[in-house]
């Protein structure tokens, strides 16, 4: 069974993600952000939201373990910017119910979602510019870079939140990152 386990970076629906992929039938065990990267063995990593890109503890360190990883609204962003995008204030500010435009139809995390679909996003910060390597695979009226990847090392980031009956069709988003780790 593949087993993910949910970086918890003290977001407010962490347990959400937690709970969506144990309802996808996946082996998932929710961990602290300051979990040694030794002691991680899992197949995946979910990189969760949170409130402080300062309080991201080991996320850095968890991009070199060799699994696939998605980052979720500060997950995303701690990807960016540890491998040199650059993340700063959104324009938009809060959370908002958003239309995304999926940019890359043949993306393995976001391409089934193509054209477009309904997220519920925070905007107080977000990747202005992708890493290098990486692609904007969804934009909006709101953000120029709601979602990125890097498929070639299997990084992954939204700025949205999947893990809410809000995005559409977050349970998908979920189910194409189960893939990918399998």
């Amino acid at each position: 069974m593949t087993r993910i386990d949910v970086v918890d970076n003290h977001g407010q629906f962490t347990h959400l993600e937690h709970r969506a992929l144990r309802d996808l039938g996946v082996d998932v065990e929710l961990i602290d952000n300051t979990t040694p990267p030794a002691e991680i063995d899992a197949d995946g990593l979910v990189l969760s939201g949170g409130p402080d890109i300062g309080d991201i503890g080991n996320c850095p360190a968890y991009l070199e373990l060799d699994v696939p990883v998605l980052g979720v609204c500060l997950g995303m962003q701690a990807i960016a910017a540890e491998l040199d995008g650059r993340v700063d204030a959104g324009d938009y500010g809060g959370y908002a119910d958003v239309t995304v435009e999926i940019t890359d139809d043949s993306d393995p995390l976001l391409g089934s979602l193509a054209p477009e679909t309904r997220v519920w996003a925070s905007h107080a910060d977000e990747v202005k510019t992708v890493p290098d390597g990486f692609t904007r695979t969804a934009r909006s009226d709101v953000c120029g870079v709601e979602a990125m990847s890097n498929a070639d090392r299997d990084l992954y980031g939204v700025q949205w939140h999947p893990e809410v009956s809000h995005t559409e069709e977050g349970e998908a988003v979920f189910e194409n990152f189960l893939a990918i780790c399998e």
